[in-house]
C-alpha cells in the first residue's frame, strides 16, 4: 500500500487544537501538511499522506519469524503474524484487528486479535466478528457493473447519461463506466453529505447524485482523481439496469453465491449482524467509540463484512470467479477487471477496473485500501501467486497508527513469502539541474475546486531539491515518519535510496514539469505543479507579513485613538479625510473577521454530518465584506500617498497596508472566501 491514501470517504481529520490553528493562518497557508485525497471528509477508501507512528511499523516482538525464511503454510503464516500483529496493535492502540489469508483457492489462515468491545473485552472472531471496509466496497460495486458487462447489459465504453434517468453534464466531455472504474471521470472531490447522522437521514441514491453533482475539472480519461461520487454512480446504474435495489442486487448475485452470509451493505444492520458488529474506536484507550457510521454513498464504502466472509471473495477474484462451485463472472471477466487500464506514467502502477495496482517484490499485485473514521482496512491479491491478503483494523490509533500497522504487516508479508532483490540501477551523473527542475510544490488531481479551494492550498506537498542531487518528497516517509530520500536513475525518473520503489516526473507539451506520480504512494491521484502565488511557501511567507500588518493596524489605530483621548490631542484631519480613514481600518477588520470566519467554518466542517449551507452563507457574506474591506484600503492608501497627511513613513504604513489588501483580495477571489459556492 505505501504510503496510503486510501481512497476515501473521509472527513476533515479530527486535529483539535491544530486544525483551529491552521485555520486562523488562513491566510498564511502556514500549517503543516495535512492529509488522504484527501483530508476534509471521513475516510472511506483509501487515507491521505500516512501520519508518523511511533514505532509502530511492523516490528515484530523478539523471536518472531524473521524475513525471508518462511514457506506459506498454515501453520508458518500463523507463527509468522502471531508474532507481529499483537505487538502492532498494541504499540499502536488499536484496539482489534481482522485477517485472512488465502493461496491456490483455499483460506489457510484466519484469526482476530485483540477486542471487537474494549468495555466488555469481547474477542474479534474472524469468522463472525464484523468489521466496515470502507472503500473496499467498491471492489463488490465493480464486480457488479462486470457482471452487467458480461451479461450484455452495460457498455464499459458508453455514454452513461444512457443508464441514466437524469442528466450529467459534459463540461469537457462524456464520461464511461470505464472512466468511473478508472476514477478518470474527472470529477472535483465530493464531501457534503457523504455521512449522516442516522440511517432515517439516509435518502434515495437518485437525490444524493442529482443534488451533489460534482464539477467537472479534467477531461475524461486523462487524470486520474479519486472519486467516491463515481462509485456511487456506478451503484446507481446496476440498482436501474438491474431492476434490484442496489442492496439487494450484492447480496443475491455476490454474497450468496460466494457463502458471504455475514456481510451486508445494509445500513442499518439487520439484528442478525447488529450484535456481532465490533465497535469502532479513534484509539484503544479512548473511553467512548465511534458511533455506527451511516453512510449516504453506500455503493463506495457500506459494507460491513467478517474475515471469513473477505477471504470468499478474495478467492473468486483469484479463481477467475468462481467459489466453492459457484460462479460470479467468468474466467475472462475476472481477468478484464485485473488487467491494467490506466497509467499516469510509463512504468508505474495504475488503474485496472475497479482494482489498482500495488505491484511490489516483483510481484504483480491488484488491491483495494478503505477507511471510514474508526475502521481501516486492505486488500491484497498477488495475481501470479494466488493468493490474496485481508487485514482490518477497527481503530485509527495513536498518532494515526492504523496506516502504518496495516502497510507494514503487509510489507513484512511479503519480504517473508517472496523475498527480493531489485536490479541494480546506477544514478544519473549530475543530477542536480533535474533536482532543481522539479523542486517545488504540488498539489493533489483530487481536490475541491468549487468551494473550500484554500484546501489546496493547505495541503499541498514540497519537493525539495538536495545538494546531492537527490530530492526529498514532503509527503513520501518511511514507517518512522522520516521523509525518503530518491536519487535520479533516468531522465526525470527517481528511485527511493535504499528501496525498491519509483517516482516519476512527466512534462507537458511544453517541456515544463507538470506533475508526479510515485508507486510508494496508492496510484489514485496525481500531484500537479503549483505556479506563483498559490504555491504553499509563497503563501507562507505572504499570508504571514500580511496578517501581522493588519493586526499591528488595528493594535496602532485602537492604541492610538486611546492615546488622542488620553492627551486630548485629535487628529488634525477633515471630516472626509477621517471617514476614510474610517473606512479603511473598518476594512482591515473585515478582513481579519473572514480569517475568523472560516476558522468556525473549518470547525464546524469537521464535525458536521449533515449540511453546512447555513454556516457556510454567513462566512461567504463575511468574505464579501472582506472585499469591500480591502477596496477601501486600497481608496484610502492612494489619497494618503499621493495627498496626505502625513510623513514619509506614514505614507510608507499605507503603501504597505494596500499591498495587504491587494494580497487580500487576490485571495478572496482566487480561493472563492465570497464565490457562494455551495457544491463541495
Amino acid at each position: 500500500m505505501g504510503n496510503s491514501t486510501s481512497g476515501g470517504l473521509r472527513r476533515p481529520a479530527q486535529a483539535g487544537v491544530a486544525t483551529l490553528t491552521l485555520a486562523l493562518l488562513l491566510l498564511t497557508a502556514g500549517a503543516a501538511d495535512a492529509r488522504a485525497p484527501a483530508g476534509r471528509q471521513k475516510p472511506l477508501a483509501p487515507t491521505p499522506p500516512p501520519v508518523t507512528a511511533p514505532s509502530t511499523e511492523a516490528q515484530a516482538s523478539p523471536g518472531a519469524p524473521e524475513a525471508g525464511t518462511g514457506t506459506l503454510t498454515s501453520d508458518d503464516v500463523a507463527a509468522f503474524l502471531d508474532g507481529i500483529v499483537p505487538y502492532a496493535i498494541r504499540s499502536g492502540d488499536i484496539a482489534g484487528a481482522t485477517v485472512s489469508v488465502v493461496a491456490n483457492g483455499q483460506i489457510i489462515f484466519a484469526k482476530g486479535y485483540g477486542f471487537a468491545d474494549m468495555k466488555t473485552r469481547s474477542p474479534v472472531l474472524p469468522d463472525r466478528t464484523l468489521f466496515r471496509p470502507g472503500s473496499v466496497s467498491k471492489t463488490f460495486t465493480w464486480t457488479a457493473v462486470m457482471q452487467l458487462v458480461q451479461a450484455g447489459k452495460l457498455d464499459l465504453d458508453r455514454n452513461i447519461n444512457d443508464y441514466l434517468d437524469f442528466k450529467l453534464p459534459e463540461k469537457l466531455g462524456p464520461i464511461t463506466l470505464r472512466n468511473l472504474m478508472t476514477h478518470t471521470p474527472g470529477f472535483e472531490e465530493t464531501i457534503s453529505g457523504a455521512f449522516v447522522k442516522s440511517a432515517k437521514d439516509l435518502i434515495p441514491y437518485r437525490e444524493y447524485l442529482v443534488k451533489h453533482i460534482p464539477a467537472q475539472i479534467f477531461p475524461p480519461g486523462k487524470v486520474v482523481a479519486y472519486s467516491n461520487y463515481g462509485a456511487m454512480l456506478a451503484g446507481y446504474i446496476v440498482q436501474r439496469v438491474s431492476g434490484e435495489p442496489f442492496d439487494d442486487y450484492i447480496a443475491h448475485h455476490i454474497f450468496q453465491p460466494l457463502g458471504m452470509m455475514r456481510s451486508t451493505f445494509d445500513q442499518p444492520l439487520p439484528p442478525a449482524l447488529a450484535k456481532d458488529m465490533s465497535q469502532g474506536y479513534m484509539q484503544a484507550s479512548d473511553d467512548k467509540p465511534v458511533p455506527f457510521e451511516d453512510i449516504e454513498i453506500a455503493p463506495a464504502g457500506s459494507l460491513s463484512s467478517t474475515a471469513i466472509d473477505m477471504a470468499h471473495f478474495m478467492i473468486a477474484q483469484l479463481q477467475g470467479g468462481s467459489y466453492d462451485g459457484a460462479s460470479i463472472t467468468s474466467p475472462e471477466t475476472t481477468q478484464l477487471m485485473h488487467t491494467p487500464q490506466s497509467r499516469m506514467a510509463p512504468g508505474l502502477n495504475g488503474f485496472a477496473l475497479g482494482f489498482y495496482q500495488e505491484n511490489r517484490n516483483g510481484l504483480r499485485i491488484v488491491g483495494h485500501a478503505g477507511d471510514t473514521a474508526a475502521f481501516h482496512s486492505d486488500m491484497h491479491l498477488l495475481l501470479d501467486k494466488d493468493v490474496g491478503f485481508f487485514i482490518s483494523l477497527n481503530s485509527l490509533g495513536k498518532d494515526g497508527a492504523a496506516e502504518n500497522v496495516r502497510t507494514g504487516i503487509f510489507r513484512a508479508f511479503l519480504d517473508r513469502y517472496y523475498p527480493y532483490t531489485p536490479p541494480t540501477e546506477p544514478t544519473l551523473a549530475h543530477p542536480q539541474a533535474d533536482a532543481a527542475r522539479v523542486a517545488g510544490w504540488y498539489e493533489f488531481s483530487r481536490r475541491l475546486e468549487s468551494a473550500f479551494r484554500i484546501f489546496n492550498g493547505l495541503e499541498q506537498v514540497s519537493v525539495t531539491a538536495l545538494p546531492s542531487g537527490e530530492i526529498e518528497v514532503s509527503l513520501l516517509k518511511n514507517l518512522g515518519g522520516v521523509p525518503k530520500h530518491w536519487r535520479e536513475v533516468g531522465p526525470l525518473t527517481y528511485r527511493e535510496v535504499g528501496g525498491q520503489t519509483h517516482l516519476k516526473f512527466v512534462t507537458d507539451p511544453g517541456g515544463q514539469v507538470a506533475y508526479w506520480i510515485s508507486d510508494d504512494f496508492l496510484p489514485v491521484m496525481i500531484f500537479q505543479k503549483v505556479h506563483g502565488l498559490a504555491q504553499k511557501g509563497t503563501l507562507t511567507w505572504m499570508g504571514a507579513v500580511c496578517l501581522a500588518v493588519l493586526i499591528l493596524t488595528v493594535v496602532i489605530w485602537i492604541g492610538g485613538g486611546i492615546v488622542r483621548r488620553r492627551f486630548k490631542a485629535p487628529l488634525l484631519v477633515t471630516l472626509q479625510e477621517k471617514r476614510l480613514r474610517l473606512a479603511s481600518r473598518v476594512g482591515v477588520l473585515m478582513i481579519l473577521a473572514t480569517v475568523v470566519a472560516w476558522v468556525i467554518t473549518f470547525d464546524v466542517l469537521e464535525n458536521a454530518n449533515g449540511s453546512i449551507n447555513g454556516v457556510l452563507t454567513c462566512t461567504y457574506i463575511v468574505g464579501l465584506l472582506g472585499l469591500f474591506g480591502a477596496l477601501a484600503i486600497l481608496v484610502e492608501a492612494v489619497r494618503r500617498v499621493l495627498r496626505g497627511p502625513g510623513g514619509r513613513l506614514v505614507r510608507a504604513g499605507e503603501l504597505l497596508l494596500a499591498l495587504c489588501a491587494l494580497y487580500g483580495l487576490w485571495a478572496i477571489f482566487f480561493f472563492g472566501f465570497a464565490s457562494f459556492s455551495y457544491r463541495y
